[in-house]
Parts: C-alpha cells; sequence; structure tokens
C-alpha cells in the first residue's frame, strides 16, 4: 500500500520521515483528519506495512513514541463518548452484550441502502467498508494467543469461518472483492485511504487500538461480539439493495454469506467466547461491556456522517 496524501502537519511530517525525511514527529495534529490518518499509518506497519518504508519502523522507538501519544488522545476521546470501563459481575456479560446491542439507537444507515441509496452512493458505502472488509477479522485475531480454553476455541471458531476454513474463495476479505468487482472499484488493499474521512479512519483504528494491546484483551472481544451481534439483520439489508440496484449473485454474496455466518456467531460470541471470557478474568468483565459500547458508537459516528452527506446532496467521500 502507498502511503496516502498528509491531510496537516502531523501526518506530513510522520509520511516525510518514512520516507526518508526528518520530520518532526512532535508536531501537533491539525486537526481530526490528520490526526486518525496519523494513527491509521502508525497501525498500517502492524498489518501490511507501507510500500517503501522498513518493517522496521513498526518498533522504531521515535515511532512508538508518537503512536503512544496519539493512543492516549484516542483513548480520552473514547471516554468522552461512552464512558470508561466499569466493573461487571462476570455471569452478566451476556445478558449486558444483549442489552447494549438492544439500546442502540444508532442511525439505520442499513434501511437506506436497503430501500432508497442510488447506485453511486452504494459504491460510496462499498469505498469507505474496503478499508476493513479487505482485512476483515486481521485486528481480532490478534486475541488469540491471548486467550486459553473454551474462549480461545470459540474465537477460533468465528475466526475459521471469517477465513472461509482454509478455502481462498471463501475468505470474507476474498468475497467482498466479488462486490467491489460489480461496482468496477479498484481491488488493492487499501486503494482508498486517501479518499475516506476521519471517522472511518476512526472505525479501523478503534479495532486496532484494542487489538494491538494485551491489555485491552476484553474490550476487543466485546468489540468483536458487538460486530456479530448487530451484523445479521444489516447484512440481509444490504444485499436486498444490493438486488434492487440489479447486483447479482457474486455481488451479493459477502453480505448474504454473513446473514447465515453471524446469527450463528452471535450466540457464540456472547456466551462462550466474551462469557467465558468474562469468568475466567473476572476483573475484565467490565472492559468486554466497555468494547462493545466503543464498537457501536465509533460505527454510529461514521455512519451519521455518510447519511448527512447524502441527505445535503454531496458525497461521503473526500475529493
Amino acid at each position: 500500500m502507498k502511503l496516502p496524501s498528509p491531510r496537516g502537519s502531523l501526518s506530513s511530517a510522520l509520511i516525510d520521515t518514512l520516507s526518508g525525511g526528518s520530520g518532526d514527529l512532535t508536531a501537533e495534529p491539525g486537526d481530526v483528519e490528520d490526526f486518525q490518518l496519523s494513527l491509521f499509518i502508525c497501525y498500517e506497519l502492524s498489518y501490511r506495512g507501507w510500500d517503501g518504508v522498513a518493517d522496521e519502523w513498526e518498533w522504531h522507538p521515535r515511532l512508538l513514541r508518537l503512536r503512544s501519544d496519539l493512543e492516549q488522545r484516542f483513548e480520552a476521546h473514547l471516554g468522552d463518548l461512552t464512558g470508561v470501563p466499569q466493573p461487571a459481575d462476570p455471569d452478566s456479560v451476556p445478558a449486558g452484550l444483549a442489552a447494549i446491542v438492544a439500546a442502540d439507537d444508532g442511525p439505520r444507515l442499513s434501511g437506506y441502502l436497503r430501500a432508497r441509496a442510488t447506485h453511486e452512493q452504494f459504491r460510496e458505502f462499498a469505498v469507505h467498508r474496503s478499508i476493513y472488509q479487505l482485512r476483515e477479522a486481521d485486528p481480532h485475531t490478534w486475541a488469540i494467543p491471548r486467550l486459553a480454553g473454551r474462549a480461545k476455541a470459540a474465537l477460533i471458531e468465528i475466526q475459521l469461518d471469517e477465513y472461509g476454513a482454509g478455502v481462498t474463495g471463501r475468505m470474507h476479505q476474498e468475497l467482498y472483492k466479488q462486490t467491489m468487482t460489480w461496482f468496477g472499484l479498484d481491488l488493492t488493499y487499501g486503494a482508498y485511504v486517501d479518499r475516506v474521512p476521519a471517522t472511518t479512519l476512526a472505525v479501523n483504528n478503534l479495532m486496532s487500538f484494542l487489538g494491538l494491546h494485551r491489555a485491552r484483551r476484553g474490550a476487543l472481544l466485546g468489540h468483536l461480539a458487538a460486530y456479530e451481534m448487530t451484523s445479521s439483520l444489516p447484512n440481509r439489508a444490504y444485499g436486498t439493495g444490493l438486488r434492487r440496484l440489479g447486483g447479482d449473485a457474486a455481488a451479493t454474496a459477502f453480505y448474504d454469506e454473513h446473514v447465515e455466518a453471524d446469527s450463528v456467531h452471535e450466540q457464540i460470541a456472547a456466551n462462550d467466547l466474551c462469557g467465558t471470557f468474562a469468568r475466567t478474568e473476572p476483573d475484565l468483565a467490565g472492559q468486554v461491556l466497555w468494547g462493545a459500547r466503543c464498537a457501536l458508537a465509533v460505527d454510529n459516528r461514521w455512519a451519521q456522517d455518510v447519511l448527512d452527506a447524502w441527505a445535503s446532496g454531496r458525497s461521503s467521500l473526500r475529493d
């Protein structure tokens, strides 16, 4: 993936540094776009990296100092959105997750895409989601070596489906490429980083923030549970909306697959994964619920921005 275009003083300095220059990594972020892009650039070094950037930068002290500072600010932002993790009864975690999902009254982007979205708007939606879907499941896989027993087995059961049970063409990352192909989009990993706004990057940065830190393993599992518990019905709506626009079976395969898979994953994630984990590590039970709240809050902010853009007659993507 090529380094993106800068969006402010900090991302400019960071890109300059990774390109061999001597940028000032102590610069203040210019705005939220500059901030989220800078954090995204730091995190991508732990995924597939950037073209022309040495792998050693992932653990370079200067880079880690910058990433740590950005993460502290990001965590403070999450606290403003959802509060901080609070102690919870481990036995109540599955019910707590269900209550969080039931209480979610965020914008219904799926309903708009099902019934009203134009071809171009659905195409924009596919661009936004490509930043995550082309590496779907990868952030949550970091939790596997940090678990044991039934919780570990439950996570592997979920991830096995995400990775197509070892069949390349059934991997959800690969199925998403079929949707992108129908829209005539670039299938290159990270091709649209420059086009998506800060709210889209924040959705991805949250997963990386939780996944890269063992101390936040409980929140990462809660994040995954929230995704699995709120996925089946929206994906049914996405598939219906895409068929309304003429999408064929290959184009809708990604969404149709999630309707069935995530209805099963929902129970595994809430009970076998998060419930077992909370009873095994009761001090982190509250963290599980916090991770779920963060997942929904950050996704809802992104969805509202997309809907607001369309309501005002403009693109939800950056020029």
